[in-house]
């Protein structure tokens, strides 16, 4: 079994940071982890603005996480996350798709 590089890009990690309850941070950072193998399996690919990123779900279907797999470099990027809440401008997808129009992204 290939094992991958996970990194957390600024944002990821501001947005990470953030985070006040320590048992929330705590669980995101395990399934972060968990991305060193076989991330390509887990989370689902994303869709038009966010094509080439794959959403997974963690504490329990309140969060997510965003990342995009660079297979030459056998990397897994983490680049948002936060709390998925359909209709509300704080969706981490719709921050997502800001981050990206502004170039923000996939700074690391």
């Amino acid at each position: 079994m290939k094992r991958w590089r996970v990194g957390i890009a600024l944002e990821a990690r501001v947005q990470l940071n953030s985070i006040t309850d320590q048992r929330v941070q705590r669980s995101i950072r395990q399934r972060i982890d968990r991305l060193e193998y076989e991330p390509e399996l887990q989370g689902k690919p994303m869709i038009d603005e966010l094509a080439g990123y794959r959403s997974l779900r963690a504490v329990g279907q309140r969060y997510r996480i965003i990342y995009r797999i660079e297979d030459q470099r056998v990397t897994v990027v983490v680049v948002a996350l936060g709390i998925r809440k359909e209709g509300d401008k704080k969706d981490i997808y719709e921050l997502a798709k800001k981050l990206k129009r502004l170039g923000l992204l996939d700074q690391e």
